[in-house]
């Protein structure tokens, strides 16, 4: 049974978790608070504390996960550690993933977040897919359009069959 790690498991990532179980996979959300991980587990997903903003505390989740669901385009926070996330932070967690048994991306394109740092996030990505061969899928549908989680759960679930 495959297993989805979605950093950044607020309401919508809750929300994807469900329908990611509906189809049959093991969900794991990241939280940074305590009070959080309450509402996560209450989601029917399995809680974890973890800090984007700190790559380790996210890379010490994944010995048992498939696809890793970067869940943050419409993170909230200083400006500064957003654009870290869609950048620096994100690329060294990319860069980390080559030797572990993590097979599939989802990088999350759309959001609140500002069109700079979401570009830079799309193409750190992007290289990274084609460097290290890792199976992407951007996602590019809005949380308001009808059928958002179950688009995104399809393109998450898709993923380990690409490699």
């Amino acid at each position: 049974m495959a297993r989805a790690l979605i950093v950044g498991c607020g309401c919508r990532g809750r929300e994807l978790g469900a329908e990611l179980g509906a189809l049959g996979w093991r969900v794991r959300g990241t939280t940074r608070s305590q009070d959080g991980a309450g509402e996560i587990a209450g989601a029917g997903v399995e809680p974890a504390l973890a800090d984007p903003q700190r790559p380790g505390t996210v890379l010490g989740l994944i010995g048992d996960v498939t696809v890793i669901v970067w869940l943050l385009g419409s993170a909230a926070g200083d400006p500064e550690e957003l654009a870290a996330l869609h950048g620096d932070r994100l690329e060294a967690l990319l860069t980390r993933l080559v030797d572990t048994p993590v097979r599939g991306f989802a990088y999350e394109a759309v959001g609140t977040v500002g069109a700079t740092a979401l570009a830079t996030g799309r193409a750190i990505v992007e290289r990274a897919s084609r460097t290290w061969r890792i199976p992407l899928a951007v996602l590019e549908t809005d949380r308001g359009e009808p059928g958002w989680a179950q688009l995104t759960a399809a393109a998450v679930a898709e993923l380990p069959a690409r490699r």
